[in-house]
Protein backbone atom coordinates (compact mmCIF):
# COMPACT_ATOMS: atom_id res chain seq x y z
CA UNK A 1 0.00 0.00 0.00
CA UNK A 2 3.05 2.57 0.99
CA UNK A 3 4.43 1.77 -2.35
CA UNK A 4 1.13 2.63 -4.25
CA UNK A 5 1.03 5.70 -2.42
CA UNK A 6 4.33 6.47 -3.35
CA UNK A 7 3.61 6.01 -6.57
CA UNK A 8 0.84 8.08 -6.77
CA UNK A 9 3.13 10.99 -4.59
CA UNK A 10 5.40 10.84 -8.02
CA UNK A 11 2.81 10.64 -10.30
CA UNK A 12 1.39 13.61 -8.64
CA UNK A 13 4.59 15.62 -8.61
CA UNK A 14 5.56 14.83 -12.41
CA UNK A 15 2.26 16.46 -13.73
CA UNK A 16 3.00 19.13 -16.05
CA UNK A 17 1.90 22.75 -15.41
CA UNK A 18 -0.71 23.69 -18.40
CA UNK A 19 2.40 25.96 -19.69
CA UNK A 20 4.53 23.10 -19.55
CA UNK A 21 1.61 21.03 -21.23
CA UNK A 22 1.40 23.77 -24.31
CA UNK A 23 4.51 23.85 -24.65
CA UNK A 24 5.17 19.62 -25.05
CA UNK A 25 2.17 19.79 -27.37
CA UNK A 26 3.66 22.56 -29.98
CA UNK A 27 6.64 20.09 -29.93
CA UNK A 28 4.88 17.05 -30.87
CA UNK A 29 2.71 19.29 -33.86
CA UNK A 30 5.38 20.80 -35.01
CA UNK A 31 8.62 18.61 -35.06
CA UNK A 32 6.82 14.70 -34.39
CA UNK A 33 9.91 13.12 -34.43
CA UNK A 34 12.01 15.29 -32.05
CA UNK A 35 14.19 17.11 -34.78
CA UNK A 36 12.29 20.16 -36.74
CA UNK A 37 12.77 18.68 -40.09
CA UNK A 38 13.16 21.68 -42.54
CA UNK A 39 13.34 21.49 -46.49
CA UNK A 40 15.38 24.62 -48.42
CA UNK A 41 16.17 25.19 -52.08
CA UNK A 42 19.02 25.85 -52.84
CA UNK A 43 20.62 28.16 -56.44
CA UNK A 44 24.04 29.16 -56.99
CA UNK A 45 23.32 32.97 -55.96
CA UNK A 46 21.15 33.00 -52.38
CA UNK A 47 18.19 35.10 -51.96
CA UNK A 48 15.09 35.77 -49.51
CA UNK A 49 14.73 32.06 -50.62
CA UNK A 50 17.27 30.40 -52.13
CA UNK A 51 20.09 29.12 -50.25
CA UNK A 52 23.43 28.68 -51.19
CA UNK A 53 25.92 25.52 -49.26
CA UNK A 54 28.80 26.66 -47.12
CA UNK A 55 32.54 25.26 -47.65
CA UNK A 56 31.32 22.52 -45.11
CA UNK A 57 28.26 21.93 -47.37
CA UNK A 58 25.77 22.80 -44.93
CA UNK A 59 23.32 25.60 -46.37
CA UNK A 60 23.18 29.17 -45.56
CA UNK A 61 20.86 31.97 -46.34
CA UNK A 62 17.31 33.76 -44.56
CA UNK A 63 15.30 30.44 -44.41
CA UNK A 64 17.90 28.65 -42.71
CA UNK A 65 18.29 31.77 -40.04
CA UNK A 66 14.41 31.70 -39.83
CA UNK A 67 14.46 27.75 -39.23
CA UNK A 68 16.95 27.85 -36.47
CA UNK A 69 15.03 30.88 -34.46
CA UNK A 70 11.99 28.54 -35.18
CA UNK A 71 13.40 25.51 -33.67
CA UNK A 72 15.28 27.61 -30.64
CA UNK A 73 11.80 28.91 -29.64
CA UNK A 74 9.95 25.49 -29.55
CA UNK A 75 13.71 23.87 -27.96
CA UNK A 76 14.26 20.87 -30.47
CA UNK A 77 16.94 20.55 -32.81
CA UNK A 78 16.98 21.33 -36.31
CA UNK A 79 18.03 19.56 -39.69
CA UNK A 80 18.17 21.21 -43.23
CA UNK A 81 17.37 18.45 -46.57
CA UNK A 82 18.64 20.73 -49.77
CA UNK A 83 16.19 20.63 -52.45
CA UNK A 84 16.76 22.01 -56.07
CA UNK A 85 13.45 23.51 -55.95
CA UNK A 86 10.20 24.28 -54.02
CA UNK A 87 8.40 22.28 -56.07
CA UNK A 88 9.79 19.31 -54.34
CA UNK A 89 9.58 20.45 -51.31
CA UNK A 90 5.95 21.10 -51.83
CA UNK A 91 5.55 17.18 -52.64
CA UNK A 92 8.04 16.07 -49.39
CA UNK A 93 5.63 18.39 -47.09
CA UNK A 94 2.57 17.12 -48.47
CA UNK A 95 3.91 13.88 -47.64
CA UNK A 96 4.55 14.45 -44.06
CA UNK A 97 8.73 14.14 -44.45
CA UNK A 98 9.28 17.63 -43.76
CA UNK A 99 8.04 19.54 -40.59
CA UNK A 100 8.36 23.27 -42.19
CA UNK A 101 9.35 25.42 -45.04
CA UNK A 102 9.29 28.69 -47.10
CA UNK A 103 7.91 28.79 -50.26
CA UNK A 104 5.68 31.21 -52.32
CA UNK A 105 1.75 30.85 -52.32
CA UNK A 106 0.06 29.92 -54.91
CA UNK A 107 -3.35 27.97 -55.15
CA UNK A 108 -1.74 24.77 -56.70
CA UNK A 109 0.27 24.53 -53.08
CA UNK A 110 -2.84 24.95 -50.64
CA UNK A 111 -4.15 21.87 -51.47
CA UNK A 112 -0.95 20.35 -50.38
CA UNK A 113 0.51 22.76 -47.43
CA UNK A 114 -0.42 25.43 -45.12
CA UNK A 115 0.43 28.45 -45.25
CA UNK A 116 1.14 30.85 -42.68
CA UNK A 117 2.63 34.14 -42.12
CA UNK A 118 4.33 35.89 -45.50
CA UNK A 119 7.69 37.38 -44.69
CA UNK A 120 8.08 38.56 -48.62
CA UNK A 121 6.07 40.20 -51.12
CA UNK A 122 7.49 37.92 -53.99
CA UNK A 123 7.30 39.67 -57.45
CA UNK A 124 8.00 37.82 -60.95
CA UNK A 125 9.22 38.77 -63.80
CA UNK A 126 12.01 37.50 -66.79
CA UNK A 127 15.80 37.46 -67.16
CA UNK A 128 16.29 37.41 -70.96
CA UNK A 129 19.75 36.75 -72.97
CA UNK A 130 21.08 39.28 -75.49
CA UNK A 131 20.33 37.81 -78.57
CA UNK A 132 16.31 37.47 -77.22
CA UNK A 133 16.41 41.71 -77.75
CA UNK A 134 13.18 42.35 -75.67
CA UNK A 135 13.32 44.48 -72.87
CA UNK A 136 9.74 44.09 -70.72
CA UNK A 137 7.70 41.59 -70.06
CA UNK A 138 5.84 41.65 -72.75
CA UNK A 139 8.38 41.31 -75.57
CA UNK A 140 8.67 37.70 -74.06
CA UNK A 141 5.51 36.88 -75.41
CA UNK A 142 6.46 36.05 -78.86
CA UNK A 143 5.96 33.13 -80.87
CA UNK A 144 9.67 30.95 -81.08
CA UNK A 145 10.93 33.05 -77.86
CA UNK A 146 12.64 29.79 -75.51
CA UNK A 147 11.14 30.62 -71.89
CA UNK A 148 12.78 28.23 -68.87
CA UNK A 149 11.38 28.07 -65.36
CA UNK A 150 12.15 26.38 -62.01
CA UNK A 151 9.87 22.74 -62.15
CA UNK A 152 6.95 22.85 -59.57
CA UNK A 153 7.18 26.54 -58.37
CA UNK A 154 4.45 29.42 -58.24
CA UNK A 155 6.35 31.26 -60.71
CA UNK A 156 6.28 28.65 -63.91
CA UNK A 157 2.86 28.37 -63.19
CA UNK A 158 2.18 32.02 -62.99
CA UNK A 159 4.32 32.37 -66.32
CA UNK A 160 2.36 29.47 -68.08
CA UNK A 161 -1.16 31.24 -67.09
CA UNK A 162 -0.06 34.56 -68.92
CA UNK A 163 2.30 33.80 -71.40
CA UNK A 164 -0.55 33.55 -74.87
CA UNK A 165 2.19 32.91 -77.60
CA UNK A 166 4.56 30.68 -76.19
CA UNK A 167 4.89 28.56 -73.21
CA UNK A 168 7.81 28.13 -70.34
CA UNK A 169 9.81 24.86 -70.20
CA UNK A 170 10.16 23.08 -66.89
CA UNK A 171 13.95 22.65 -65.72
CA UNK A 172 15.15 20.95 -62.51
CA UNK A 173 16.60 23.66 -60.82
CA UNK A 174 18.31 27.52 -60.99
CA UNK A 175 21.85 26.16 -62.02
CA UNK A 176 20.15 24.40 -64.82
CA UNK A 177 18.25 27.37 -66.15
CA UNK A 178 21.65 29.28 -65.78
CA UNK A 179 23.21 27.43 -68.15
CA UNK A 180 20.64 27.30 -71.10
CA UNK A 181 21.01 30.63 -70.59
CA UNK A 182 24.43 30.63 -70.95
CA UNK A 183 24.16 27.81 -73.62
CA UNK A 184 22.20 29.63 -75.89
CA UNK A 185 19.41 27.03 -75.45
CA UNK A 186 17.07 29.67 -73.76
CA UNK A 187 16.07 32.86 -74.37
CA UNK A 188 13.80 33.68 -71.13
CA UNK A 189 14.36 32.60 -67.47
CA UNK A 190 10.69 33.28 -65.21
CA UNK A 191 12.26 33.71 -61.74
CA UNK A 192 11.79 36.15 -58.60
CA UNK A 193 12.91 39.64 -59.25
CA UNK A 194 15.20 39.24 -55.81
CA UNK A 195 16.68 36.21 -57.30
CA UNK A 196 17.41 37.35 -60.89
CA UNK A 197 19.18 40.51 -58.88
CA UNK A 198 22.21 37.95 -58.39
CA UNK A 199 21.84 35.55 -61.34
CA UNK A 200 22.02 38.52 -63.77
CA UNK A 201 25.92 38.60 -63.48
CA UNK A 202 25.94 35.06 -64.21
CA UNK A 203 24.75 35.28 -67.89
CA UNK A 204 26.72 37.70 -69.69
CA UNK A 205 24.95 40.66 -71.57
CA UNK A 206 21.49 39.39 -70.03
CA UNK A 207 19.07 41.85 -68.73
CA UNK A 208 16.05 41.92 -65.80
CA UNK A 209 12.80 42.35 -67.77
CA UNK A 210 10.46 45.30 -66.64
CA UNK A 211 6.87 44.91 -65.71
CA UNK A 212 6.23 41.63 -64.06
CA UNK A 213 3.30 38.60 -64.36
CA UNK A 214 2.85 37.99 -60.59
CA UNK A 215 3.24 39.36 -57.33
CA UNK A 216 2.65 37.03 -54.36
CA UNK A 217 3.96 35.94 -50.82
CA UNK A 218 6.83 33.95 -49.47
CA UNK A 219 5.54 32.18 -46.29
CA UNK A 220 6.34 29.27 -44.02
CA UNK A 221 3.95 26.79 -44.29
CA UNK A 222 3.86 22.72 -42.80
CA UNK A 223 1.59 19.95 -43.77
CA UNK A 224 -1.98 20.08 -43.52
CA UNK A 225 -3.64 19.09 -40.66
CA UNK A 226 -1.25 20.37 -37.73
CA UNK A 227 -3.57 23.25 -36.31
CA UNK A 228 -1.49 23.20 -33.41
CA UNK A 229 1.76 24.08 -35.41
CA UNK A 230 0.49 26.53 -37.66
CA UNK A 231 -1.15 28.67 -34.70
CA UNK A 232 2.13 28.74 -33.27
CA UNK A 233 3.89 29.58 -36.17
CA UNK A 234 2.00 32.58 -36.90
CA UNK A 235 2.68 33.63 -33.25
CA UNK A 236 6.46 33.46 -34.19
CA UNK A 237 6.74 34.57 -37.64
CA UNK A 238 4.65 37.85 -36.52
CA UNK A 239 6.87 38.01 -33.45
CA UNK A 240 9.94 37.76 -36.14
CA UNK A 241 9.11 41.24 -37.84
CA UNK A 242 7.85 43.14 -34.83
CA UNK A 243 11.30 42.51 -33.39
CA UNK A 244 13.14 43.30 -36.80
CA UNK A 245 14.70 40.02 -36.47
CA UNK A 246 13.54 39.43 -40.27
CA UNK A 247 15.21 42.66 -41.34
CA UNK A 248 18.39 41.47 -39.12
CA UNK A 249 18.16 38.14 -40.88
CA UNK A 250 17.97 40.14 -44.14
CA UNK A 251 20.86 42.64 -43.84
CA UNK A 252 23.03 39.83 -42.68
CA UNK A 253 22.61 38.16 -45.66
CA UNK A 254 23.57 41.27 -47.80
CA UNK A 255 20.10 41.65 -48.73
CA UNK A 256 19.47 45.48 -47.57
CA UNK A 257 17.06 46.30 -50.21
CA UNK A 258 14.73 43.77 -49.77
CA UNK A 259 11.67 44.77 -47.86
CA UNK A 260 9.84 42.99 -45.38
CA UNK A 261 6.45 41.98 -45.95
CA UNK A 262 4.14 43.82 -43.48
Amino acid sequence: MRIAKLAGSLFLIALPTSGQAQDAAVRTKLAPPGTLRVGVAEAPTPGVLFVRRGADGTPQGVTVDLARDLAQSVGVPVAFTVFPNTGEITEVTNAGLIDVTFMPIDEARRQKVDFGPGYYNLESTYLVTEAAGVSDVEGVDRPGMRVVGIAGSTTLRASARTLKMTKPVPVGSVAEAIERLRSGQADALALARDQLRAVQPLVPSSRVATGSFQQTLIAVAVPKERAVALAYLDTWMNEAKRSGLVRQIFDAQGLREDVVAP
